[in-house]
């Protein structure tokens, strides 16, 4: 009888703690981030200029009230940039996840989502290029005061789903085109309809249902085996190490040509990546055998990839870039990593506050913030609802209040772009006077040729911004142009 009034407690307990959550995140403060007109603005290693024209603004979004400035230059082109990548928050009403009754993760799961909007980039590098935006990007709207209760989102969502069923698939007022300019906007048209295929295969395989090869529940069931449960806080490293479980044992085709490589204690070692490079041959099978994901109806790509010869590979590398705070030392490298086109962003945040780090102006990170509860979307139905899975509001933090710890990622293509991977980053990686240890390091070999516990490899791996694994510290719009 103890034990079951003791489960009650603990449903009650759910129950209220999931309420409180909904409430806590179901709402935005109206806050406006504000970007300077005379710094570039990197994004996942594109530099965006903005500048001012005296031409009066059509819109207020684009200045900053104390005069009525055009922004011109880049501006358009930063916002479909950032609005493109894909945003994953805190969801509700989900099914409950693995060994809990937590139907959201709000309040606990930011390091998690932090990490599968990391993993997204290096999907959509994979697939799309970094050359690809939503072409619905700057139609999205702006995040404001307005409270979004759990109600509220379920409203938006369902109009969301009719506005998309009712949208006519063919327009009959598009003009008569000569034969060779309907070949080549047949092209197109078929391009695009192939990216936008990929995209929304992409997003549902973040989906918030248990077949989904990387969402919460997968990711949720691969922290038990770590000993995480759902509702604790994770740490970007375990994270990492997650993600790269995650990858490894999806089963969809698509991901075939794609695994990740999780470093060892700073060290990159680079015969095990060139490994990972190597797709396995016939009849090599992973050690188990996981569910099947889900593909949203009429979203597969007509055929599908067969296995190739050589795969990209995800390097995630967790680091800790000082003690109790960031060294400063660390600020100027961390903005030569998000300068560089295969960077796929930082998982960190501020203490106890995840977030994804995708770029910098100045002193400050450009960040996607997780911390927003939205409701549950069927990602297995047809034509679901795109524009809550993309964020129109950036966020800035200062690097002084960067937490010390969290994870690097990379995607490379090929052994061939790994090279030059390495290259380059051992060339940031070189320690200035001041900075006494780099972030990490390349290490040529495999892991296994070191023994770890040895006296000679002792001094490399005792550096003191080597995370302490007693430490699992979760590190948790418009903008305005000055």
């Amino acid at each position: 009888m103890e034990n079951k009034g003791s489960d009650e407690v603990e449903k009650l307990k759910t129950k209220f703690m999931s309420v409180w959550h909904n409430v806590k995140y179901s709402w935005v403060l109206k806050s406006k981030t504000s970007f300077s007109r005379n710094s570039p603005v990197f994004l996942l290693g594109r530099c965006y200029h903005f500048k001012a024209e005296d031409v009066n603004c059509p819109s207020e979004d684009c200045h900053d009230g104390a005069d009525e400035d055009f922004v011109m230059g880049n501006v358009e082109a930063f916002r479909k940039d950032f609005a493109s990548r894909v945003w994953l928050t805190y969801r509700e009403d989900f099914a409950p996840l693995p060994g809990s009754t937590l139907t959201s993760d709000c309040g606990w799961g930011c390091m998690l989502r932090a990490g599968q909007m990391m993993l997204a980039q290096a999907l959509v590098l994979h697939f799309l290029g970094r050359d690809w935006t939503w072409p619905e990007a700057l139609s999205l709207q702006p995040l404001d005061a307005e409270t979004r209760t759990t109600t509220a989102a379920k409203r938006l969502v369902a109009s969301l789903e009719a506005s998309l069923q009712g949208t006519p698939r063919t327009s009959e007022s598009e003009p008569c085109l000569a034969p060779q300019a309907q070949a080549s906007a047949s092209a197109e048209e078929a391009d695009a309809h192939l990216k936008e295929m990929y995209h929304r295969n992409l997003v549902s395989w973040f989906g918030d249902i248990s077949l989904a090869p990387l969402g919460l529940h997968r990711l949720v069931r691969l922290g038990l085996r770590m000993g995480k449960q759902a509702g604790d806080w994770y740490g970007p490293a375990v994270v990492a190490h997650i993600l790269k479980k995650a990858v490894k044992e999806a089963m969809d085709p698509s991901l075939a040509g794609l695994t990740a490589y999780v470093s060892q204690d700073c060290t990159v070692y680079s015969v095990d990546v060139m490994d990972c490079h190597k797709a396995p041959r016939a009849g090599e099978s992973s050690e188990e055998t996981p569910e099947r994901p889900p593909v949203a109806q009429n979203s597969q790509p007509s055929s599908a990839p067969t296995l190739p010869e050589d795969r990209a590979v995800i390097i995630l590398i967790p680091v800790r870039l000082g003690g109790e705070r960031t060294n400063p030392e660390y600020f100027e490298f961390t903005k030569s990593i998000l300068s560089l086109e295969y960077c796929i962003g930082i998982i960190g945040g501020k203490p106890k506050q995840a977030c994804y780090f995708v770029g910098f102006q100045d002193d400050n990170l450009i960040y996607m913030d997780p911390h927003y509860c939205q409701s549950f979307v069927n990602i297995s139905t047809s034509d679901f609802p795109l524009q809550s899975y993309h964020c129109p509001s950036p966020k800035k933090m200062p690097f002084s209040k960067m937490d010390p710890s969290c994870t690097i990622g990379f995607y490379s293509k090929s052994v061939q772009d790994y090279e030059k991977i390495k290259e380059e980053l051992s060339k940031l990686l070189q320690p200035s006077p001041k900075e006494k240890y780099p972030a990490f390091t390349f290490v040529q070999g495999r892991s296994a040729d070191y023994d770890l516990s040895a006296g000679l490899n002792a001094e490399k791996r005792e550096w003191p911004f080597i995370q302490d694994a007693r430490r699992c510290v979760t590190t948790a719009g418009d903008f305005v142009l000055l």
